[in-house]
């Protein structure tokens, strides 16, 4: 089957909800309470054991191969205008993300701020906090990695919603 690394991501969602599903199921019905007078056979919920194993077994193994179909996919294809294959991407948009929110720390920081009024030996002393580079240049650069962090999502998303891999569930 062949489908976009989004379809896989949603596919692989799916599979996780369904094998979640068997494991509340089997674990709703493979112990019951039954009183000591009762009927142990009306009281015994519907559950097989081997038929239950092989359905958990079945989701499991499709988990692993789009799982591993994802993961290739992710080494192997390289982003249009980035150089980078999509797992690079996946680590440099957090550093992008991490980048952009230093620099905008930085940039907005005034040049000169007070910060303390407290007064020594009955004297008010003022004090300043400089900031030791230029926050022009921090807002600059702070701008270029926010242009740069859109840049790089908008491109991943495109590839990630138009670029067919080849998975096979059977």
């Amino acid at each position: 089957m062949k489908i976009t690394s989004a379809e896989a991501a949603k596919l692989l969602r799916k599979l996780n909800e369904e094998y979640g599903a068997l494991k509340t199921r089997e674990s709703m019905s493979c112990t019951f309470v039954a009183a000591i007078q009762e009927d142990l056979e009306s009281a015994r919920p519907v559950y097989d054991y081997a038929a239950t194993q092989a359905q958990m077994e079945a989701v499991e193994a499709k988990v692993r191969r789009v799982k591993h179909a994802i993961n290739a996919f992710n080494q192997a294809t390289v982003i249009p205008g980035f150089g980078m294959t999509i797992d690079e991407m996946l680590v440099y948009i957090p550093q992008l993300t991490e980048k952009k929110r230093r620099l905008s720390a930085m940039a907005n920081r005034l040049p000169k701020e007070r910060v303390n009024s407290g007064g020594y030996g009955g004297k008010t002393i003022v004090e300043y906090q400089y900031a030791n580079y230029d926050v022009a240049a921090a807002m600059a650069d702070m701008v270029r990695v926010s242009d740069e962090l859109a840049k790089a999502q908008t491109a991943l998303d495109a590839v990630n919603s138009s670029v067919q891999m080849e998975i096979d569930l059977d």
